[in-house]
């Protein structure tokens, strides 16, 4: 679900951005950086209309707050909107999970949704 976030100073917005659940947009300068900085990631291909994605939001949300993936960032791309990048890291289905730790792929699922598995997914990010 997307929520608009604004940052608020002396009751002036000075940011407005949109965040997910299940972590922030993903650009292709992110991704670019993420490889060339060598950066642990998590990556979660997202549809609205897809209630695995849904599900998956629900327990990758409870994860960006653990202090042990405090190195980790989670992203979010959009599977309807997001062509190029889904090209790029060729992803063919919604629900997707790529994980990425010193700038590499290490792991990727598509449908998971249970907690253990997506911990145990997650957790190669540290």
């Amino acid at each position: 679900m997307n929520v608009l976030k604004n940052l608020i100073v002396g009751g002036i917005a000075l940011i407005s951005t949109s965040v997910f659940s299940a972590g922030v947009p993903i650009t292709a300068a992110d991704l670019a950086e993420i490889e060339k900085k060598g950066k642990s990631a998590v990556i979660s291909v997202h549809a609205d209309w897809c209630s695995t994605c849904k599900s998956q939001d629900k327990v990758l949300s409870t994860f960006i707050k653990a202090p042990e993936f405090k190195n980790v960032t989670f992203y979010q791309l959009e599977f309807d909107t997001q062509k190029d990048l889904l090209k790029t890291l060729k992803v063919r289905s919604q629900s997707t999970i790529i994980v990425f730790k010193g700038g590499k792929e290490v792991a990727r699922a598509t449908g998971d949704s249970k907690e253990a598995a997506l911990s145990k997914l997650a957790k190669q990010a540290i």
